[in-house]
C-alpha cells in the first residue's frame, strides 16, 4: 500500500467577524451586548469560526454603507488582521449597502436576514420545510440581483427562456426568479392542502392537541423528548429544530394527546420567513393548548418572551383567547439560592407559570396535570356500561379523562368521565348499549 498522504477533502473553516450596529433610537428590550452574543450564536450555528466581535455605535444610518466612513475603515482593518472570510452584520442591509461593504472590506458580507435564511436552508429536512426555505430565499434574493451579478445591464438577444431582443440580463434574471417563485408557491399550496387534510383527519379523533412554542434554544425539543419519550434532535444550538414534529403524549389517567414541536422564534425574525412558515405554524393556531417555553435561566428571558408574543401576534394567534401556559424551563441551571425566588415568581404570575427542568424531569408531572386540566373543560358525565362492555370502558380511558370508577357487584361499571362534546357523540354512536347521565 502506498504511503502517500491522504487527501483532506473537508471544507476549510471559514473565519468570521460579527458586528452588531447599535443604532440610537432603536427600540429594543435588550442591550447591544446581548444582541451581539445572539448574533455570534447564529454564526456558530453555521459552523463559522468567530475571530472577532464588535458593537458598532451609530448615531445615524449612512445610506451607502450603513456605517460611517471611519467605522467602515476600522472594520475593514479588523477583517484584514483576522484574515476573515465573512463579515456578519447583525442588521438588515440594503442590496447597495451589502455590495458597497463587500467592495470596501474585500470579504463576503451577510446581514441578519441572510444569516438566518442560510441556517434554515441547511437545517430543513422535510419537503415542506425545504420548499418554504427556498421560497423565502428567492424572495430575499429577488431584491439583491444588483449585488449578485456584474453583467446585469448588458442587453442580450435570444430565444425562449433566454429572453427576447432588448431584454436586459437583470430583467431576464428577475423574470426567471418570478417563475421559480410562482412554481414554489404552487407546490406549497399542494403540500399545505395535504397538511390541512391530515389536520382534519386528526380532528376526527377526539385527541386534544398541544403545541410547543418559544424562543430558539429555550429547550423545546428537550422538553418534547422528556414528555413523549421521543428522540428528536435536541442540541444547545440556535434553530436545532425547523420541521414540525408530532408525537403522542400520555396525559394523567392515560388519556392521549398530540404534542407538536415547532421552529423556535427569534427577535427581528425576517418577514420572508414569517410568511413562509405561516402554514407550519398553523399547528399553533389549531392547538387546544399552547405551551410557551421560556429559558428562565437566561438574563434575556423576559425580552425573549416579548419577542415570541410579537411573532405570535403577527401570525394571528390571539394570546388572550387561547389556552396558553408559560413553561419556565432550565430550572436546573438557575443557581440554588435563586430557585425559590423563581418558583415564587412563577406562582404569582398571571396565569401562574410552571417551572420545570426538561433535563432532570423536575416539574414535568405538574405540567402534564395542568395540560390535562385545560383540555378537560367539559363537565364530567356518568357513564353506565353493561356487563361485558370492556371495549367501551377501554375507549373511555383512551379518549377521555376518567375521574372516578365504581364496579358493581352485578358486573356493571359506572365511570365519571370528562369528554369533549365530539368524543361524547362518537362514544354514544359506537356504544349504544351504554347509558350516559348528567349532561
Amino acid at each position: 500500500m502506498s504511503s502517500s498522504k491522504l487527501v483532506d477533502r473537508e471544507a476549510p473553516v471559514q473565519g468570521a467577524i460579527v458586528i452588531h450596529p447599535d443604532r440610537e433610537g432603536r427600540s429594543s428590550s435588550r442591550g447591544p451586548e446581548a444582541r451581539l452574543e445572539e448574533a455570534v450564536g447564529l454564526a456558530l450555528a453555521l459552523d463559522l469560526e468567530v475571530r472577532e466581535t464588535l458593537v458598532a455605535h451609530l448615531r445615524q444610518r449612512t445610506p451607502a454603507t450603513l456605517f460611517g466612513k471611519g467605522k467602515v475603515e476600522e472594520i475593514g482593518h479588523l477583517a484584514e488582521l483576522t484574515h476573515a472570510d465573512v463579515a456578519i452584520v447583525d442588521d438588515a442591509l440594503t442590496p447597495v449597502q451589502q455590495r458597497n461593504l463587500e467592495k470596501a472590506w474585500q470579504v463576503k458580507v451577510i446581514d441578519r436576514t441572510g444569516l438566518i435564511l442560510e441556517i434554515f436552508a441547511r437545517r430543513a429536512r422535510t419537503r415542506e420545510g425545504r420548499l418554504q426555505v427556498e421560497l423565502a430565499r428567492l424572495s430575499y434574493e429577488r431584491s439583491r440581483l444588483v449585488r449578485t451579478w456584474t453583467h446585469l445591464e448588458r442587453q442580450r438577444g435570444g430565444f425562449g427562456v433566454m429572453g427576447g431582443p432588448g431584454e436586459t440580463q437583470i430583467e431576464t434574471d428577475r423574470r426567471l426568479l418570478a417563475e421559480k417563485i410562482g412554481k414554489l408557491k404552487r407546490e406549497l399550496i399542494e403540500v399545505r392542502r395535504t397538511r390541512t387534510l391530515q389536520r382534519s383527519a386528526r380532528k376526527r379523533h377526539p385527541y386534544p392537541t398541544v403545541a410547543l412554542v418559544g424562543y430558539t434554544n429555550a429547550g423545546k425539543s428537550t422538553l418534547f423528548n422528556r414528555l413523549t419519550e421521543a428522540e428528536v434532535v435536541a442540541e444547545d444550538m440556535l434553530f436545532a429544530t425547523l420541521d414540525p414534529t408530532l408525537r403522542m403524549l400520555k396525559l394523567p389517567d392515560g388519556r392521549p394527546a398530540i404534542l407538536s414541536d415547532t421552529v423556535g422564534f427569534i427577535s427581528d425574525l425576517p418577514h420572508e420567513l414569517v410568511e413562509a412558515f405561516r402554514a407550519t405554524l398553523e399547528e399553533v393556531k389549531e392547538a387546544d393548548v399552547v405551551l410557551h417555553v421560556r429559558d428562565i435561566a437566561s438574563d434575556e428571558s423576559a425580552a425573549q418572551a416579548a419577542d415570541v408574543r410579537t411573532v405570535l401576534d403577527r401570525l394571528g394567534v390571539d394570546m388572550e383567547e387561547r389556552n396558553i401556559l408559560e413553561v419556565w424551563n432550565k430550572l436546573d441551571l438557575v443557581p440554588p439560592d435563586a430557585r425559590a425566588t423563581v418558583e415564587g415568581d412563577a406562582r404569582r404570575a398571571h396565569p401562574p407559570a410552571l417551572p420545570v427542568s426538561a433535563v432532570t424531569g423536575a416539574g414535568c408531572e405538574a405540567l402534564l396535570e395542568a395540560v390535562a386540566g385545560l383540555v378537560d373543560e367539559a363537565p364530567p358525565v356518568d357513564v353506565y356500561t353493561p356487563v361485558g362492555e370492556g371495549a367501551a370502558i377501554a375507549w373511555l380511558y383512551r379518549h377521555g379523562r376518567v375521574l372516578q370508577r365504581h364496579d358493581g357487584k352485578d358486573g356493571t361499571v359506572r365511570l365519571a368521565v370528562s369528554l369533549s362534546a365530539q368524543a361524547l357523540g362518537q362514544f354514544e354512536q359506537q356504544f349504544p348499549g351504554a347509558e350516559v347521565r348528567g349532561r
